[in-house]
């Protein structure tokens, strides 16, 4: 059974940083997409940052290029994300998300590509203060 923990939430200053942490369990480790999401009060669920974990290649909205970076322990089979100079309009629950070949998933738009996630943690709470 599939499982993504995600942790490192927490609150901080306008300016201030953070990284965010996906373990994920219960599979056998293969190539995959893996990325981050964000859902604010009253908002739509927005992508924000993914990686190919074979290829190591990443993509980023642009609320959070130049700001958030994307990467991958692959020994750990943990992925991260550095968020640095955070703004209060970050402030919001964060997901992880994960292709691992399942099913029922559906594809999204993440910084002009396209990547296809069917599992998803239970996220963890931003909040950055001005």
């Amino acid at each position: 059974q599939v499982q993504l923990v995600e942790s490192g939430g927490g609150s901080v200053q306008a300016g201030g940083s953070l990284r965010l942490s996906c373990a994920a369990s219960g599979y056998r480790y293969i190539s995959t997409n893996m990325g981050w999401f964000r859902q604010a009060p009253g908002k739509e669920r927005e992508g924000v940052a993914a990686i190919d974990t074979g290829a190591g290649s990443t993509d980023y909205a642009d609320t959070v290029k130049g700001r958030f970076t994307i990467s991958q322990d692959n020994a750990k089979n943990t992925v991260y994300l550095q968020m640095v100079s955070l703004k209060p309009e970050d402030t919001a629950v964060y997901y992880c998300a994960a292709d691992l070949g399942g099913y029922g998933g559906r594809w999204y738009d993440i910084g002009g590509s396209r990547y296809y996630f069917a599992y998803w943690g239970q996220g963890t709470q931003v909040t950055v203060s001005s």
